[in-house]
């Protein structure tokens, strides 16, 4: 048995997979600790593992950030993304140092595993090493593993891999500006550093949230653009948040759940995530955008959207969780805001997407979904109900998109998920 703690930041859609490694970790036989948000802490000890919050660390609610970090009041787009590099991440992760120091010297572990935006997990495996007390360290990653690397376009703006002199040139000169913004985060960074007891750092921007010993990455190769570049330490493992099939508990089927069951129309979820929940963004124009089609619309809010206004069109059912083993199976189109966790569960269903990526990382998962045929990128996280109804009648009429999403599923399928996730941490701590 092997003493494991992971790090999870307390967003739903990064605790939600981890839990989901730390469950198979704990039917193993290992004794796992998750350091993450007291919001979160009850789902870690509902599976077996002990949940251990945030102390020195300020918490946070993900539902209300401006609460704790009040910069980070309005921002969208590239504004909040900087903002939360700055307050969230790098403004927090001197104090998750101290509280994991704090527990390392009150119980040492044997492999410390972490959610690479929870950059404590770094700065704290860094200074054990350097004093004489390092252990093995992972990154399991719930997001999407994608650095730059050639012929990939710069991130964050949900660019397709360009061709010919002027998409080389285009990519050159927003490369350029993309390195400049980096290097302007670097030198906070190097400052957390300073804080925190360690010397300059060695690695890039990019490089810095990640483990170099080990990267246990949510996705597959193939959802990526093609690129060969990846090091060997980069393992990819599929779908975090494989469940093996089971409905999770505390996932009731909603009451209308019969009309799923006996639908003699297509079936269209739809799901705005966990993070940006205004539904006026995509649920409410989807709804209106399909409300005369001959489809079935499962609408799942999630815990923070309040109730839509009715009256609701006859074909709309809403539910604020929807039990994804039994309804993807019978999901015949997925319209998100792209998500990482949601699409890669859609795919791994054979399911294609209609994605409208707005901000932070869902551009990116949107333009490779479209990329590689699996759905329709909306190329905006506000589209218009005309376009939305296009795209969905484009997917569910063309059947090259659902053969797309089969070829995705298949590898996701194979890349064995959180049991291929397990696999990896315990030979990682084995050799350490």
């Amino acid at each position: 048995m092997a003493s494991i703690m992971m790090t999870a930041m307390p967003f739903a859609g990064h605790a939600r997979p981890i839990r989901a490694v730390a469950a198979e970790l704990v039917r193993r036989g290992h004794d796992v600790r998750v350091y993450t948000g007291r919001a979160h802490v009850s789902m870690f000890d509902d599976v077996g593992a002990r949940g251990v919050p945030w102390q020195v660390a300020p918490d946070f609610d993900e539902r209300d950030f401006a609460a704790t970090f009040p910069r980070m009041r309005g921002r969208k787009g590239f504004a909040q993304v900087v903002t939360n590099l700055r307050e969230l991440f790098l403004g927090t992760a001197v104090a998750q140092q101290t509280d994991l120091l704090a527990l390392a010297h009150a119980e040492p572990w044997d492999l410390l595993a972490g959610d690479p935006m929870a950059l404590g997990t770094r700065l704290a495996a860094e200074r054990l090493a350097a004093d004489g007390a390092g252990a093995p360290w992972a990154t399991v990653s719930p997001i999407a593993y994608w650095p730059p690397g050639p012929g990939i376009p710069p991130t964050g703006l949900g660019l397709r891999p360009a061709t010919g002199p002027a998409g080389r040139l285009r990519d050159a000169v927003l490369g350029g500006t993309t390195r400049l913004a980096n290097t302007a985060l670097v030198r906070p960074y190097e400052r957390v550093r300073r804080e925190a007891g360690l010397g300059p750092g060695q690695e890039s921007f990019d490089a810095m949230w990640y483990s170099p010993q080990l990267v246990v990455a949510a996705g597959v190769p193939g959802l990526d653009y093609p690129r060969d570049d990846i090091g060997p330490h980069v393992r990819f493992v599929g779908d975090l948040t494989d469940d093996g099939g089971r409905t999770p508990s505390g996932t009731a089927r909603p009451g209308w759940w019969s009309d799923v069951l006996d639908a003699q129309v297509p079936v269209v979820h739809l799901t705005q995530g966990t993070a940006n929940v205004d539904p006026h963004d995509l649920i409410l124009p989807t709804v209106r955008a399909l409300a005369d089609a001959d489809v079935l619309v499962i609408v799942g809010l999630g815990s923070r959207t309040d109730p839509l206004p009715g009256p609701l069109p006859a074909n709309v059912r809403v539910a604020e969780m929807v039990p994804y083993p039994e309804l993807l199976p019978r999901t015949s189109v997925m319209v998100t805001n792209g998500g990482f966790g949601g699409v890669l569960q859609a795919l791994r269903h054979d399911v294609p997407l209609v994605v409208a990526g707005g901000d932070l990382d869902k551009p990116e998962i949107a333009a490779r979904v479209a990329w590689h045929g699996a759905g329709a990128d909306l190329r905006t996280g506000t589209p218009r109900p005309a376009a939305v109804r296009a795209a969905v009648e484009s997917v569910l009429t063309g059947g090259s998109h659902r053969r797309a999403a089969q070829r995705l599923g298949a590898e996701l399928r194979a890349a064995g998920g959180t049991r291929a996730a397990a696999d990896l941490l315990e030979a990682h701590a084995a050799a350490g």
